[in-house]
């Protein structure tokens, strides 16, 4: 990952990346000491792949987490096509 995704005149669009930045930080990093660079990445990545993606809500998901929020995205655009709609 890069650590930061600014570009000239855009002062917003690092703001999502610096927050799970944070969040990662402060939820997983700071409260381990890891024994070697390979055990903090497994580590790391399960917390994103297992937790962060799977099970933390987001507010801006409207509290949802962002398996669930895509599980009902899906549903509701099968419901739509089933009557006509097309997203």
């Amino acid at each position: 990952m890069k650590p930061s995704m600014r570009r000239k005149g855009n002062c917003y669009d690092n703001a999502p990346r610096e927050s799970f930045w944070g969040t990662l930080k402060t939820e997983m990093v700071h409260h381990r000491k890891y024994a070697t660079r390979k055990e903090a990445e497994v580590e790391i990545r399960e917390y994103i792949e297992i937790f962060y993606n799977r099970q933390r809500i987001k507010k801006r998901l409207g509290f949802c987490s962002p398996a669930a929020f895509e599980r009902k995205y899906l549903i509701e655009r099968n419901v739509a096509e089933r009557f006509g709609f097309h997203y």
